[in-house]
């Protein structure tokens, strides 16, 4: 989808007030949709929001989440500080499988399944090329539905900083942001730029330049 955008906030305007998880609702802050950039060809996906995008509403804010800014920045996608609030995107988008965080504990499988249409509307709407499933969970989930492989063959200490063709889509898995090294981060970064950007990943899809 090649659209105009108002807003890196939300841009799809998906309910801001849902309440499909009843265990959610009365200890979260707010619901963190997806931000960014809705003709990006990066899609970055976590698990579920930090406390900081808790706090702020934005995917991948916060101390805990500068890492990943400091990634886009690295790679040309953001233009705003790793401590932004409300990142300057181009090229990428970031949400969740889950929208809406629990302090004491990840989410259920039910929780992921409940959140799972929110999800794919961004994935359809936004028509990335790249994903990037960040952690373990997160490869397993869009394994099932993104490649061809089973979602226990897949670990992503193994698959870190590699491409995976998929189906409709290339995955470049990442480790969770706090088992990160900086030589992991580094690597992640090199093979983006040496491997991803240097060749045309467009034409896993066909997609017409913009």
């Amino acid at each position: 989808m090649d659209a105009e955008q108002d807003t890196f906030e939300n841009p799809f305007n998906m309910d801001p007030d849902c309440t499909n998880c009843p265990g959610l609702c009365d200890v979260r802050e707010n619901v963190a949709h997806g931000y960014g950039d809705v003709g990006a060809e990066f899609l970055f996906i976590g698990e579920r929001p930090s406390e900081g995008a808790d706090r702020n509403g934005i995917p991948f804010t916060g101390e805990s989440d500068e890492r990943l800014q400091r990634i886009l920045g690295d790679l040309g996608f953001s233009r705003s500080p790793a401590d932004s609030d409300r990142p300057d995107l181009q090229n990428a988008f970031l949400t969740y499988l889950t929208r809406c965080r629990h302090p004491d504990r990840r989410p259920t499988d039910e929780e992921v399944l409940t959140c799972e249409p929110y999800l794919n509307a961004e994935v359809r709407m936004i028509n990335p090329e790249i994903l990037v499933p960040i952690g373990q969970r997160t490869l397993e989930e869009l394994a099932i539905d993104y490649t061809t492989r089973a979602p226990d063959s897949f670990d992503v200490e193994a698959e870190h900083a590699t491409t995976i063709r998929g189906r409709g889509f290339e995955l470049v898995p990442m480790l969770s942001l706090d088992e990160q090294t900086d030589e992991d981060t580094d690597e992640f970064v090199d093979h983006v730029l040496e491997s991803v950007f240097s060749r045309d990943y467009r034409q896993t899809k066909g997609r017409r330049g913009r």
